[in-house]
């Protein structure tokens, strides 16, 4: 099979052919029609998570067909058009008994502990807990846009932050998840509030239903932030990954709001000074939000089936496998003005 591969952190990606993968007992193999890149797939490529072993494949918005099953497996047979989280849970701790396999500590991430996506095959563990099938009517480029950013805004703001209509959120940082977040909370019917240097990002967060975009370098964010709501946000997300956002973040609440962390904080900004003082008096929460379950993974999906959220809005760019590997290696000046999706050519 064809596989964009990196030898080294930081090194080169480039297409080459791989052994086919053979799926474990209880794994399934998806034939990869489309994958998303995203920034976490730069993290791996940079050598930011632990997990990754060289040589490796990224890749983990992904969505396809299965081609061949496990002997374990039990819900499916071959040929059905299926997604998956990118946290994949073992299915047996009480945490994925639970229903949360985000969390699993056992869990297994295409793109992160194995081979991902950028492939024309790649192997999804545990596949009668982890696998989703596919909606009639959603496609493979959809799907694999709904995979790591819309996912994880979704849970971060439906789950964790509890937004109701009427509220405001304040969506801190207008990359991929950021603009997924201004996207899933209008169509909670909730009031958003967005902060990013980004005159462009500003403007597609506007255009994307946000009622207001501040720029940090220019005004004072959380004053701002109040004196648009009235008293602070509701909820407010840190989707960017800095102790300047995630207090910002803090800072902007209304009493008894929300911070659902988000962005990942690394190097020297990974263990923040936070205004607990605040957190105190006000009552505030601290939320994080890592990826989401299966179960959630469809109730996605009825959004976009139903024309409440059209992720297809965020897709500027569908590429060749070599194009998508050669943009993740840009990947750190965010290259391209919304979401790049992989389209795997079968001719």
């Amino acid at each position: 099979m064809r596989a964009a591969v990196f030898e080294a952190f930081r090194g080169p990606i480039r297409v080459r052919s791989l052994p086919e993968p053979v799926p474990h007992d209880d794994a399934v193999i998806v034939a990869v029609g489309a994958c998303g890149v995203c920034r976490s797939d730069w993290h791996a490529w940079m050598g930011h998570d632990g997990s990754v072993r060289l040589p490796h494949v990224p890749g983990h918005e992904l969505a396809g067909s299965v081609t061949a099953v496990g002997a374990g497996v039990t819900r499916f047979r071959g040929g059905e058009r299926v997604t998956a989280p990118f946290c994949c849970g073992c299915g047996d701790c009480p945490d994925c008994r639970r229903g949360d396999t985000q969390v699993c500590d056992r869990q297994t991430q295409p793109g992160f502990t194995h081979f991902g996506a950028f492939a024309d095959l790649v192997e999804i563990r545990h596949a009668d807990v982890n696998l989703v099938p596919l909606p009639d009517g959603i496609d493979v480029i959809l799907a694999a846009s709904l995979g790591c950013r819309f996912a994880t805004a979704h849970r971060a703001l439906v789950v964790q932050g509890r937004v109701r209509a009427g509220e405001w959120v304040a969506v801190h940082g207008c990359g991929g998840v950021g603009l997924s977040a201004v996207m899933v909370a209008r169509a909670l019917e909730a009031r958003v509030i967005v902060v990013d240097p980004s005159a462009e990002r500003r403007r597609e967060a506007l255009s994307l239903g946000a009622e207001e975009a501040i720029d940090p370098l220019a005004v004072d964010a959380v004053a701002r932030i109040r004196a648009v709501t009235g008293r602070g946000a509701a909820v407010s997300l840190d989707a960017f990954g800095s102790a300047e956002t995630c207090r910002h973040s803090i800072l902007s609440l209304a009493n008894r709001g929300r911070h659902v962390q988000v962005g990942l904080l690394l190097a020297g900004d990974a263990q923040p000074s936070l205004p607990m003082d605040l957190v105190i008096a006000k009552e505030l929460e601290i939320l994080g939000s890592h990826g989401m379950p299966p179960s959630t993974c469809a109730e996605l999906l009825s959004l976009v089936a139903a024309g409440r959220l059209d992720p297809g809005r965020l897709v500027s760019d569908v590429v060749s496998l070599a194009e998508g590997a050669a943009t993740l290696e840009r990947f750190g000046t965010f290259p391209n003005r919304g979401m790049t999706v992989i389209e795997i050519d079968r001719g």
